[in-house]
């Protein structure tokens, strides 16, 4: 009697095989959305194959070890869509006629990555104009000094709006 004047239906198999099926098919439908964004943003890799290149451990700590007995410093800046990098020697005094090459981009995606020559503007000052949106960028420098030696850094640096 107290069913029918309050309208109580009863909790059938059909009303439980509808919650689970809302249950799981939101756990599967939020996982299959995940797994796409993860698919089709940066992949992550740094290096395409990690076994050849820990073959090449000894070759590449000896080249960073070369790099730093050349004592090469680098002082970067970013400002009205000007990349500028001050390069000094290891007696600080301005690195001169050096070619020096920048591949920018984000560190989470390769989307807007772009390589710039900087030009030389004298006293180891080096500039490229870029536009760059705010947030966190890399830059891989390249440097080739003046009797061909060849030096490298990463640095990461903030563009504020």
């Amino acid at each position: 009697m107290i069913e029918k004047i309050l309208g109580l239906k009863h909790f059938t198999g059909w009303h439980m095989l509808g919650v689970l099926v809302l249950f799981f098919g939101t756990i599967i439908g939020v996982n299959l959305t995940l797994a796409w964004f993860a698919n089709s943003s940066w992949t992550g890799l740094v290096v395409q194959n990690s076994y050849v290149e820990s073959q090449r451990f000894n070759e590449v700590t000896a080249e960073k070890r070369r790099q730093l007995a050349l004592g090469w410093q680098a002082e970067i800046a970013y400002g009205g869509d000007t990349f500028t990098v001050e390069m000094t020697d290891k007696d600080g005094a301005p690195l001169r006629g050096a070619i020096v090459s920048a591949k920018i981009g984000h560190p989470v995606q390769d989307r807007n990555d772009q390589t710039v020559s900087l030009l030389d503007r004298g006293g180891g000052e080096y500039a490229a104009d870029v536009a760059l949106d705010p947030g966190i960028w890399n830059v891989d420098l390249t440097v080739t000094g003046a009797k061909g030696e060849i030096w490298t850094r990463a640095i990461r640096f903030l563009v504020r709006e």
